[in-house]
Order: C-alpha cells, then sequence, then structure tokens
C-alpha cells in the first residue's frame, strides 16, 4: 500500500454508530480515525483537526441540519461521505450541489465503509480536477480580454498596428520580468482611472 491511508473524520451524534463506522474503518486500515459526536462547533475542529476525509452519518436529518451539513461541506473542501438513513431527491439534489462526494441513503455496514470512502475520494480528487480547470480557462479567457483591450488602447493612442501593439506587450512585460496579461490589466486599468479622471 502507498503512502499512509488518508486520516479519517467521523461526524457522528449517535456514539454506537460512531464506534461501528471507527471499526469498520480501522479493519480496513485506517489508524487515523478521529471520533465527533458533538455537532457544536465543528468548523473549528475540523479547521484544527484538518481531516483528509470527513464521513457525517446522520440517522433522520431535518432540513436545518443538512443545510449545515451542506454549508460545512462547501467551506471545507474535502472528500465527505454522507450517510443518511432516508432521503428525498431533493436533499440527495442539494448534497451534490453542495460537494458531498459520495452520499449513501439506507445508512450504513461496516464493510460498505472502505469501498464508499475510496470513491469519495476518487470522486473529490476528479472534482476538484475539473474545477482546477475550469478556473484556468476563466483566467485564460480573462487575460485575453485584457491583452485585446490593450492592443486596442495602443492601437488608438499611439497609431500602432495590432502586431506592434503586441509587440510592445510583450517586451514591456519581458523588461519587467511580468507575464504580459499582468502587463495588460496594468495598462487597461490604469487608461479607466485616467480616463476617469477627465
Amino acid at each position: 500500500m502507498s503512502g499512509h491511508p488518508p486520516s479519517v473524520l467521523v461526524i457522528d451524534d449517535n456514539s454506537v454508530r460512531a464506534a461501528i463506522i471507527e471499526a469498520g474503518l480501522r479493519e480496513a486500515g485506517h489508524d487515523r480515525v478521529t471520533v465527533v459526536t458533538d455537532v457544536a462547533g465543528i468548523a473549528a475542529r475540523i479547521a484544527a483537526l484538518e481531516p483528509d476525509v470527513i464521513v457525517i452519518d446522520l440517522e433522520n436529518p431535518n432540513r436545518d441540519m443538512l443545510e449545515n451539513m451542506f454549508q460545512l461541506s462547501r467551506a471545507v473542501k474535502r472528500p465527505i461521505a454522507m450517510f443518511v438513513d432516508r432521503a428525498d431527491t431533493d436533499s440527495i439534489e442539494r448534497a451534490i450541489d453542495a460537494g458531498v462526494s459520495a452520499y449513501v441513503v439506507d445508512g450504513l455496514r461496516r464493510e460498505r465503509v472502505k469501498p464508499i470512502l475510496d470513491m469519495a475520494i476518487s470522486r473529490f480528487n476528479a472534482y476538484s480536477r475539473l474545477e482546477r480547470e475550469l478556473e484556468d480557462a476563466r483566467n485564460a479567457l480573462q487575460s485575453r480580454k485584457f491583452i485585446d483591450k490593450a492592443k486596442g488602447l495602443l492601437m488608438r493612442s499611439r497609431g500602432m498596428s495590432e502586431e506592434d501593439a503586441y509587440a510592445l506587450l510583450r517586451k514591456t512585460a519581458m523588461n519587467q520580468n511580468r507575464k504580459i496579461s499582468d502587463v495588460a490589466q496594468s495598462l487597461v486599468l490604469a487608461a479607466d482611472m485616467l480616463g476617469k479622471e477627465d
């Protein structure tokens, strides 16, 4: 087995069930398991413990409790496996929107803990990768917009061709040891400020 198994935080207000989950995890080779049975102040506990994975087991969650757990999962940016005894479609959809990696209806049995945990981790990693790619694409688009705007400004103010404007941006970026998009953004922002002072 490569490396350490991930550290797991189990959140369950029922200590008997929490013990079952903990036993299932330890059997599966997870030696770093922390169990929390009091959900008050849970966000601070998570920040202090920094678990790799979170397992939440809710017997009959009410809407408020689910909403709190969903807000938590949005905030902590970690793989979360949530077990509930019953759920409606709405709760399942909201769990997925909140970034819960595995949402398991029909409670929990010891032998299910490990495969579900593995699935939660791989889903979370895939989702994080997609989010990063989306962010990169957004940044690239934003950079393009700034570069195009900056070229337009130079072409208008200095009567340059598009090629010359781009060449000047590139030369300035190299001289200042910055990215072209950063130089372009500075130019656009400066032009906006000057334009507003008129």
